[in-house]
């Protein structure tokens, strides 16, 4: 029999993992809002609070593929990496663009530089066979 403790835990991680599927979700359809991230914070929150929500997430039709890329190897789609550095890039524009000081804009730039770094690291799985093959 498990503790309160730990019924509140998993109960808490598995909420988490909800809210983040909720928001994977509306990163499809928002240009703007990426999905991968939200994806992995959902994966991660499920492997500590629900394994059936886990094998869920691996087995939908749109998250599971991302997900096994990223287990297996560390690695996005070229698809992901491009939208993930045009959303980058504008949602940064249009912050340094409406701040209102000089100094939030460099320092929003220098952000900007730094993510985008980050980001770009991430490896690139590529397709071995046609993409209507796969």
């Amino acid at each position: 029999m498990m503790s309160k403790k730990m019924q509140f835990r998993q109960a808490l991680w598995t909420g988490l993992g909800i809210v983040f599927v909720g928001l994977a979700l509306l990163g499809i359809v928002l240009p703007l809002l990426p999905a991968t991230p939200f994806v992995l914070l959902a994966s991660t929150c499920f492997m500590k609070g629900s394994p059936k929500l886990t094998k869920w997430l691996y087995a939908h039709p749109q998250f599971g593929p991302l997900l096994h890329n990223w287990k297996t190897h560390r690695a996005i789609s070229p698809t992901v990496k491009y939208r993930g550095n045009i959303c980058i890039v504008v949602s940064f524009l249009f912050s340094i663009w409406f701040a209102p000081m000089i100094w939030l804009k460099i320092m929003l730039f220098c952000l900007s530089i730094g993510v985008l770094f980050g980001f770009n690291r991430i490896a690139v799985l590529d397709s071995v066979a046609p993409a209507n093959e796969n």
